[in-house]
């Protein structure tokens, strides 16, 4: 009896022992009897953003709220009407909400006198596919001193440009990594005498959208852009 238990040990050791060989067998040979090589592809494209969104921010000061209200109120009017002058319509502009800072509510205040007890702020959007007129009108933007606008730190705020439209875009430049990429993998082959088969192994990459020039704006602050994609590519060689 106890020779038979120990039969069926060895029996079922042996079953474990090729049961775990020649999957790493066949594995291990299905690494090794193929010859590849990995590659990339770059594709860049020049492009243009179609999307500005300008941020403007602006205060008015006062020791009488209503009064202080009606001040930045006329602000808003003066802005409205420059913007409507430079050719935005209604649809493009978004007012934001006010902002009511008391400096009497201040339990940190100084002992110093309060000139102007009510801060109010306020800011307005303009969102538009106009991105060379926002980029004139920003220029401009300085003539709203004039009708009365104190804006708040700088006379306006930085205007961001938007490229929205990369889904559009992405097929061809995948076309062109891949294409990039084939043509590095058939100088390789080349150059060790082997011929590019089909792709084992692909990989998009992240698409990225730089400035196109090199300055002190970053990307967003810039009209032109560019592009990029990198894709890697595994050939198998023959």
């Amino acid at each position: 009896m106890k020779k038979l238990s120990a039969l069926y040990v060895v029996i079922i050791a042996l079953g474990l022992l090729f049961v775990g060989f020649f999957p790493g067998y066949y594995y291990y040979h299905s690494k090794f009897n193929y010859n590849s090589v990995t590659v990339k592809g770059l594709a860049e494209q020049d492009v243009e953003a179609n999307l500005a969104i300008w941020n403007i921010k602006y205060v008015a000061t006062g020791n009488n709220l209503v009064e202080t209200k009606t001040k930045l109120e006329k602000q808003t009017d003066a802005i409205i009407n420059f913007l409507h002058n430079n050719g935005f319509s209604d649809s493009e502009i978004e007012l934001g909400g006010v902002e009511t800072n008391d400096l009497m509510a201040n339990p940190y205040r100084g002992n110093d006198p309060v000139t102007s007890r009510f801060i109010l702020t306020k800011s307005l959007t303009v969102r538009s596919n106009q991105v060379h007129n926002v980029a004139e009108t920003y220029t401009k933007a300085g003539d709203l001193i004039d009708s009365g606008v104190v804006f708040e730190n700088q006379y306006n705020s930085p205007v961001s440009y938007v490229f929205t439209k990369l889904n559009e875009i992405k097929p061809q430049m995948l076309e062109l990594a891949t294409k990039n990429a084939r043509q590095a993998a058939l100088e390789f082959a080349k150059s060790s005498d082997s011929k590019v088969g089909k792709i084992h192994f692909a990989n998009q990459g992240v698409f990225s959208i730089l400035p196109r020039d090199d300055s002190n704006e970053s990307e967003s602050q810039q009209i032109n852009k560019k592009v990029r994609v990198v894709a890697t590519v595994e050939y198998f060689l023959e």
